[in-house]
């Protein structure tokens, strides 16, 4: 089978054919249809300090995904050969103190796909039955393939609890976008974005942004506080791992106020605890992907009931075969999200 892999630290991946994975008994086996492409993905195609102290190559990279079944293990029973699904791409361990406690994504011992072990830019990925997630049929493929990342979006609001509140996305890339609509689905009062890049921003007013900003607004603070009548937003979603926007996000963000962190900085960040989350009495959450399988449910029901809409955020579809234009355009910032079907 094709596998986009990461074969040598360094920049780029390589298209190779390797064999088919073998699955035991409890697994399934997914040929894979469309895939997404991630901001990890970019971290590693690019190979930034981050991706060198976290990934070990040789590895097939990817996580966000959907296809059919092509086959089941023997004890599999949840699950049958032309099945439409997804998967959820951290598998726990299920036994840790962690997973016993329903909190299985940030399992002590989890591996990720396409970061840990081989991930889902394959033509076939092995999945335990566990993590399968059959789709209702009205989902499109593009749509069905970034769960995993609009999930994160999903977990990221309903966890900084957005009803009636003022609410700062700082980096609208294709997270950031679809956490507008779902914050607005959430009830959200007034949403802001903030970003570097004017199409971004653009794409985020035609998603339900009231208004936005450039990062690169030296008033930006400034005016963030005066449009919330001088204290301050309720709650910062950072979606960007950008110091800078971290830092300015924490600076709008008013006394007693929630921030959920999901962007991952590509290197150590510098922030005043003291005058930015101490003395302010912050509440600070670190979000680390989905909630096993709440926010699945929560995501699939937002998109079929129609409260999400992700047409304006896939703004690329491409062939497989073209995955370096597609991480030359995420990094030129010409696209939102890209898929790449198989």
């Amino acid at each position: 089978m094709r596998a986009l892999r990461k074969i040598a630290p360094g920049k780029g991946f390589s298209l190779e054919h390797i064999p088919v994975p073998s699955i035991g008994p409890t697994d399934v086996l997914i040929h894979v249809g469309t895939v997404g492409v991630c901001g990890t993905d970019a971290h590693i195609y690019h190979w930034d300090t981050w991706a060198e102290r976290r990934v070990k190559p040789v590895l097939t990279i990817g996580h966000e995904f959907m296809g059919t079944v092509a086959a089941v293990g023997d004890a599999v029973t949840a699950f049958a050969v032309g099945d439409r699904v997804s998967a959820e791409g951290h598998i726990a361990c299920g036994i840790c103190s962690l997973c016993r406690t329903g909190q299985a994504h940030i399992c002590e011992r989890v591996q990720i796909i396409g970061v840990d072990v081989d991930g889902a830019f394959a033509d076939y990925i092995r999945m335990p039955e566990a993590n399968v997630w059959r789709l209702d049929p009205s989902i499109p493929d593009a749509w069905a393939a970034v769960f995993d990342p609009l999930g994160n979006a999903v977990q990221t609001v309903m966890a900084a609890d957005v009803s009636v509140k003022s609410v700062l996305i700082t980096g609208v890339g294709s997270i950031g976008l679809m956490a507008i609509p779902v914050a607005r689905a959430a009830g959200a009062a007034k949403v802001f974005a903030v970003d570097v890049n004017p199409q971004k921003l653009e794409l985020a007013r035609r998603v339900g942004a009231d208004e936005t900003f450039l990062a690169t607004d030296p008033e930006l603070v400034a005016k963030l506080i005066a449009r919330t009548g001088g204290d301050g937003v309720d709650v910062l979603l950072e979606m960007s791992g950008s110091g800078s926007a971290i830092n300015n996000g924490l600076a709008a963000v008013r006394n007693g106020g929630v921030a959920a962190l999901l962007g991952i900085p590509s290197d150590d960040v510098e922030i005043n605890l003291a005058e930015r989350i101490i003395f302010k009495g912050l509440t600070v959450l670190g979000i680390n992907g989905r909630t096993m399988f709440e926010t699945w449910y929560q995501t699939q029901a937002l998109v079929t009931s129609g409260r999400v809409d992700l047409k304006p955020i896939i703004t690329h579809e491409l062939p497989f075969e073209e995955f370096d234009r597609a991480f030359a355009l995420m990094r030129s910032g010409d696209a939102a999200k890209i898929v790449l079907t198989l």
